[in-house]
């Protein structure tokens, strides 16, 4: 498989190909382009087994999943306080991956388990940032030492299930810094995972997937991030503020999505430059994703 040069690609590219990467093909595959031998990228759950549905197109698990090994949950990892025995398990998924041609495992969850009744806590490491930060970056290492990438999740603030894709969390500045960014910015500068999935909820007003302040001051300019931000599946969003906030793919993908991306740019609402950055960076996922086939 050859290596891909993103530049010439790029330049080869038309507008509407630029357009069509800033959304999923399905909900497991980045869109390929035949006409320029663009191949796709597949992304599967979870954070401690493989769910991996097998060529299927269905949305939200609704089918079988192949059969894979299922590791503890995170909140049982946790208990170990061991970054080894962590990391351990994310090279062991990495394997899996490679073996069933994934390329990137839509984990670890490290949002804080502030109330009882989230339903997500069992794959969430810990109430404590630190030990969520540390927890996982080792995962987070573990996997990507084998080229197969990493999501983490859920960018930021997810913690409940009442109104959970809709809810805004009203958090002061200091608050949101100190106790529910705090892992997320351990992770990103400990291990630099390939990319970052927006949480459904809103954070003092305003969505996740749209907010300019989280995806761009914070995750971007302030902690140095370089990979991918995707949404999570079924994310509300309006794709324009997304790519002005600098989301790089909507996931699971819609006909729907690239035509806002296309009306966007015929009247000037996106600029040709945003869709480019987020093509671009779609692209360098791909290609990290073909580094142990070659």
């Amino acid at each position: 498989m050859k290596k891909i040069n993103i530049d010439k690609l790029i330049s080869e590219m038309t507008l509407e190909e630029k357009a069509s990467l800033c959304s999923a093909a399905d909900a497991w595959h980045t869109k390929r382009i035949d006409r320029l031998n663009l191949p796709s990228a597949m992304v599967s759950d979870g954070p401690h087994g493989l769910r991996k549905e097998d060529d299927s197109p269905a949305h939200f698990g609704l089918l079988d999943s192949i059969e894979a090994i299922c590791f503890p949950t995170a909140s049982a990892l946790a208990c170990s306080f061991d970054r080894e025995l962590i990391e351990n398990v994310g090279n062991a998924l990495g394997k899996e991956c490679q073996s069933e041609d994934i390329s990137v495992l839509l984990g670890p969850g490290i949002n804080m388990k502030r109330s009882p009744l989230c339903g997500r806590n069992f794959e969430y490491f810990s109430e404590d940032p630190y030990l969520a930060g540390e927890m996982g970056a080792a995962f987070v290492n573990g996997v990507q030492k084998n080229d197969i990438g990493t999501s983490l999740k859920h960018f930021a603030a997810n913690n409940q299930e009442w109104r959970r894709m809709s809810i805004s969390a009203e958090i002061d500045e200091r608050t949101l810094n100190e106790i529910y960014l705090t892992a997320f910015e351990k992770v990103v500068k400990q291990a630099q995972p390939w990319t970052i999935m927006c949480s459904y909820n809103q954070i003092n007003g305003e969505y996740s997937c749209e907010n300019k302040m989280l995806l761009t001051d914070t995750l971007r300019d302030k902690w140095g991030f370089k990979g991918l931000v995707m949404t999570d599946w079924g994310t509300k969003y309006d794709p324009e503020a997304a790519l002005h906030a600098q989301v790089d793919m909507m996931m699971p993908g819609s006909s729907a999505d690239r035509d806002a991306v296309l009306f966007g740019l015929q009247n000037g609402t996106i600029t040709p430059a945003e869709v480019r950055r987020a093509a671009a960076r779609v692209l360098a996922l791909i290609e990290q994703s073909l580094i142990w086939k070659l």
